[in-house]
């Protein structure tokens, strides 16, 4: 059991690169929190990413922090924190600071500390924000270096950027990401264009309290859970709605979960998509140990930014390289 002598957090600012637009509104900045836990001499630290979508905010998971402070500070382990706190960003920045510790106090990257194969590069999507079919299309021009596309959808006029957005790059694999924007009535003709030009899959289509239509249509193209998915807790609901998975470790709550969700879900036969929220390399690092094997890839969050962390992930174009071990892990 990790013994933590101190924990200190601080909310972060950093600006986007233009905006980042989705279904739900448009941003300029990310705003995180990055979590540092101290213990004999070592630091280990972790980000997280306060989602609104999920009823976070800044002020509510550093609450949610400070509640625990001088709990962590007596000494807990990752089993233990999974106990302590709920799923969600304030869990997720714990328990990667202390996956981080544990790494620097004993001299073994975190991928051995799991059991893990060491990490190879990846090829990450590339997000193209939500805006009109035009600005759309020439946003994926821009983007022609970038093999894998995640287009954000926000139901009226999806059809048109569907059909833009391939026509501007048609060799690009797309992932359609709609945040929950389409509904029953559009479900199947949107779905259908999707199919149409060829997208290799479409993430949370319906809201998340509304998906269970997805049991007996016709899945045309694979379908995607994101807002319906934290943890191991929904996937046997999901299996009859959904193809694949989006792992998100602000959703789940930390590495420790989410590993442990990727083993569940295989073993029940979903493909898996890891994700991630705007936020820096620092949130990075651990979602790249944990998107070895994936099937789909959205890595992208430091590519969004105006700067990114001194000691930042190596990306080259659109492959991402093994962060380095002063960052994290």
């Amino acid at each position: 059991m990790n013994t933590v002598t101190r924990m200190s957090f601080e909310p972060e600012d950093w600006p986007i690169s233009g905006s980042f637009v989705i279904s739900r509104g448009a941003r300029t900045i990310a705003k995180v929190i990055k979590l540092t836990l101290e213990s004999g001499g070592f630091s280990g630290v972790g980000e997280c990413v306060p989602y609104a979508r999920y009823n976070e905010t800044i002020e509510s998971v550093s609450e949610q922090l400070a509640a625990v402070k001088e709990v962590i500070e007596t000494g807990v382990n990752s089993e233990v924190l999974q106990k302590l706190m709920p799923a969600g960003a304030a869990r997720n920045a714990l328990d990667c600071a202390l996956w981080d510790l544990e790494a620097k106090k004993s001299g073994k990257p975190v991928w051995q500390l799991a059991g893990m194969e060491k990490p190879h590069n990846l090829t990450t999507a590339f997000t193209i924000s939500l805006g009109t079919p035009e600005k759309m299309a020439q946003d994926c021009l821009e983007a022609l270096d970038m093999r894998l596309l995640k287009v954000k959808l926000g139901g009226d006029g999806d059809i048109e950027r569907m059909i833009a957005v391939r026509e501007a790059v048609p060799h690009a694999e797309l992932i359609l990401d709609a945040n929950e924007a389409w509904t029953g009535s559009t479900l199947e003709i949107y779905m259908a264009t999707a199919q149409s030009i060829g997208a290799a899959l479409i993430e949370q289509p319906l809201p998340a309290n509304a998906d269970a239509m997805l049991e007996n249509l016709t899945r045309l193209v694979p379908v995607c859970a994101d807002e319906s998915l934290h943890t191991r807790n929904e996937l046997a609901t999901l299996r009859r709605r959904y193809d694949c998975i989006n792992i998100k470790l602000d959703k789940s709550g930390g590495l420790t979960e989410a590993l442990a969700l990727k083993q569940d879900a295989l073993a029940q036969g979903f493909k898996i998509m890891v994700g991630c929220m705007v936020s820096t390399s620092l949130s990075m690092a651990p979602a790249f140990l944990l998107a070895q094997g994936a099937d789909f890839v959205d890595l992208d969050g430091p590519l969004l930014l105006a700067k990114d962390r001194i000691l930042p992930i190596p990306y080259d174009k659109s492959t991402i390289m093994p962060p380095p071990r002063a960052l994290w892990g």
